[in-house]
């Protein structure tokens, strides 16, 4: 049987899932009324946000973050280990669900594939919850890009907020890895075009409406943040702002029905919530706040997590999302696997099923750097989770845990993926027991310390980097925005999630090295403030060999080689 399992494609384990009625999930795990649900189809539904705002009062559960090392090409699970986490506690007698982010089709259709879980810890349905959902993404892309047009429009209408066309900051985006979109001219073609000028496509993970629709707590606060969106200047350098075009409003009216969470089910038929999406590399790297508030009502135990490594996606989380929505984690999940250990030891992709201790215990340098990240910046309670896989040995786990023991944090065998919540229950007790443990949590650094000195702590406490750098026109920029009024922004930096360097070539646990600032972004609208880093791209390409071109559906209406 177990050999039977694991032949198995995710999307045929998916498959074969024997769904509830997402009326009854709602209404028997959660106690929402159906009519306070909003169904898309059968499995699929929207909480109402009339519900949502019924629910304040209400004491808050346990916050759990899963969060992990590195990511490789050898891979880690996070997702995975957050729903068979989820699984595991309702198995061991809790009331829990999870908070997890809406997969992007950049992703799915080039080359790290669908993000609803693995295995048989999976959410579903998953063909749907891959592609386009409930159709979240499409809503914050046109109010994006509606946004672009009357900005254009008002221009070629006369310009009388008089922007100066060399610094309209406000750029386009489509939800598909599409390089040659990165830098374009809009306007040519004549006079009825409207005026050329130099402009760009970002993924629409990182643009700052996915920022604002996944850190707003309300329909009125996704209005006001949107009228703040800064899209330009006028020649004497004032800003421009959405509200100045009467754009906010039709924008909110876009994402009217997008704002409300999706409500969906594990493999388990267990709860989850699945709402926003931004990516962790370029963005803030975590699912809506009114998810994870509504979550916390409705549940004794809530997990979620924050996308990539702990340096990228447990930074943000914290020091963007619980500074802004007042969110406090009762202890961090760190999730690893011996092939990505042995990946940052050293050991190319081909070699990694070898056995290979010496590359484990190298290896190990990145998890511990986690690890002292997220106990000593945080001051969270952490447990680190190895994701195993069949063919990690028995002298490399020895080895694995042997290391582990001097940091102070427990180690956990996981087999989720094959097993389902099954797998995760000595998990699910040791977070149990994690949470009631001293807490001590609290930011990297204060609202009202200076944007470079912030960006400059993240830097050297998490990157463990010796300096920041950047060239006069990066550092005057960052001068202006302190003096603006910005200065009390956090910070979200952009860059590679492969290493802690911005070089991603730099396994393991790389010091000393010197971050280098290349661009600077306002998000008025978000309230923080963007530092690229690096060569990281906000608009990424596909592959030589595009997970797309694996995607099809057959004579009968079935999706086949979707991850």
């Amino acid at each position: 049987m177990a050999k039977e399992k694991r032949s198995l494609s995710n999307i045929d384990i998916a498959q074969q899932a024997k769904m509830k009625p997402i009326i009854d999930i709602a209404r028997d795990r959660l106690g929402i009324p159906a009519d306070s649900l909003v169904p898309y189809g059968h499995y699929k539904a929207k909480i109402s946000l009339d519900y949502l705002k019924s629910l304040e009062g209400k004491p808050d559960g346990k916050l759990v973050l899963v969060t992990a090392i590195s990511p490789t090409p050898a891979g880690e699970g996070k997702t995975t280990t957050t729903v068979g986490l989820g699984d595991a506690l309702n198995r061991v007698g809790k009331k829990a669900m999870i908070c997890l982010r809406e997969p992007a089709l950049g992703p799915v259709f080039g080359v790290k594939g669908g993000a609803a879980g693995g295995g048989y810890s999976q959410v579903v349905p998953m063909e749907d919850i891959n592609l386009h959902f409930t159709g979240d993404f499409s809503a914050i892309a046109l109010a994006n890009n509606l946004l672009a047009a009357l900005l254009d429009n008002h221009i070629h209408q006369g310009n009388e907020l008089g922007f100066d066309l060399r610094r309209v900051t406000w750029r386009r985006v489509v939800d598909c890895n599409d390089r040659a979109l990165r830098e374009i001219t809009v306007g040519l073609g004549g006079v009825s075009n409207g005026y050329p000028r130099q402009d760009g496509f970002d993924i629409v993970v990182a643009s700052e409406v996915m920022a604002i629709f996944c850190l707003s707590t309300s329909l009125q606060d996704l209005k006001e943040r949107l009228g703040n969106i800064v899209v330009g200047y006028t020649r004497k350098r004032q800003p421009i702002r959405a509200r100045d075009l009467n754009a906010h409003g039709a924008m909110a009216v876009l994402l009217k029905d997008a704002i409300s969470p999706n409500l969906v089910q594990t493999l388990e038929n267990n709860p989850a919530f699945i709402h926003g999406g931004p990516f962790a590399n370029i963005a803030h790297g975590c699912n809506s706040v009114s998810a994870t508030r509504a979550a916390l009502k409705l549940a004794d135990y809530v997990v979620t997590e924050a996308g990539f490594g702990a340096d990228l996606g447990a930074e943000k989380f914290i020091d963007i999302k619980c500074r802004k929505a007042g969110l406090k984690p009762s202890c961090a999940v760190i999730v690893a696997t011996v092939r990505a250990l042995k990946f940052h030891g050293g050991v190319e992709v081909a070699d990694l099923p070898a056995e290979n201790v010496k590359a484990v215990e190298k290896g190990m340098a990145n998890l511990e750097r986690h690890i002292d990240n997220m106990r000593d910046r945080f001051g969270l309670p952490c447990i680190v989770s190895i994701n195993q896989r069949a063919e990690d040995t028995e002298a490399e786990i020895k080895a694995l845990m042997e290391r582990a023991k001097h940091h102070g944090a427990p180690v956990v065998l996981a087999r989720h993926y094959a097993e389902g919540g099954k797998g995760a229950e000595e998990l699910a007790k040791e977070v149990v027991k994690l949470c009631e443990e001293p807490n001590y949590f609290k930011f990297l650094y204060e609202d009202s310390t200076p944007l470079w000195d912030k960006m400059k702590t993240i830097a050297k406490e998490i990157y463990g980097a010796s300096d920041i750098t950047a060239d006069t026109s990066v550092r005057t920029q960052i001068k202006q925005l302190q003096q603006d009024g910005y200065g009390h922004y956090p910070i979200c930096v952009a860059k590679t999630q492969y290493s802690f360097s911005t070089d991603p070539a730099l396994r393991g646990a790389p010091s000393g090295h010197v971050v280098n600032i290349r661009e600077v972004r306002l998000a008025a609208g978000a309230e923080f403030i963007v530092m690229i880093c690096g060569d990281i791209m906000t608009m990424p390409g596909l592959p030589k060999a595009p997970a797309a071109n694996t995607i099809d559906i057959d004579a009968d209406g079935k999706v086949v080689g979707l991850f």
